[in-house]
């Protein structure tokens, strides 16, 4: 019997005997290995044949001698801007012309025709006069006068006086 301490409790004192301590090993598990189930070989099926698309072609509408005219207009008194266009197409040949006023105050006008056969072809025109006039003459500068020759003084450094430090231990 072991001594497992001293017992003082009611009734008197006196000794206990130790618990009965005992350890083994898990026991191994040994797995049987899984039966083998026999499946039924798969069965080949023949995929459906693909149908056959029929496409629909929908022609789209032609207009052997297609027409179009459009135009249009800026006046704007308080920036100046002026300009307009007009451009038309009547059996196969475009007809335009537009115009604008040139920063000088001039005005162009281009006037213009194209066709497969003749291809782009423009008139320019410039009409009114440049209200911007031939710059005068500068007036002849005056000499310039002499610069007084600056003398160089070094800069005044004042001393700084520091307390020296002081050293002490605690």
């Amino acid at each position: 019997m072991a001594l497992g301490g001293i017992y003082d409790g009611y009734g008197g004192g006196g000794f206990i005997a130790a618990p009965a301590v005992s350890y083994a090993a898990p026991a191994k598990v040994v797995a049987a290995a899984p039966a083998a189930i026999a499946l039924p070989a798969p069965k080949l099926v023949a995929a459906p044949a693909p149908a056959a698309v029929v496409k629909t072609v929908i022609a789209e509408p032609y207009d052997p001698n297609p027409q179009y005219s459009f135009a249009y207009g800026v006046s704007d008194h308080s920036t100046g801007d002026s300009k307009s266009a007009q451009e038309s197409l009547v059996n196969g040949v475009v007809h335009g012309s537009y115009s604008l006023t040139e920063a000088d105050g001039t005005i162009r006008k281009v006037t213009y025709t194209a066709d497969k056969i003749n291809g782009f072809n423009a008139v320019v025109e410039k009409s009114g006069a440049s209200v911007i006039g031939i710059a005068k003459p500068v007036a002849a500068v005056a000499a310039v006068p002499a610069v007084a020759k600056v003398a160089y003084a070094a800069p005044a450094v004042a001393k700084v006086a520091y307390a020296a430090p002081s050293y002490y231990h605690h």
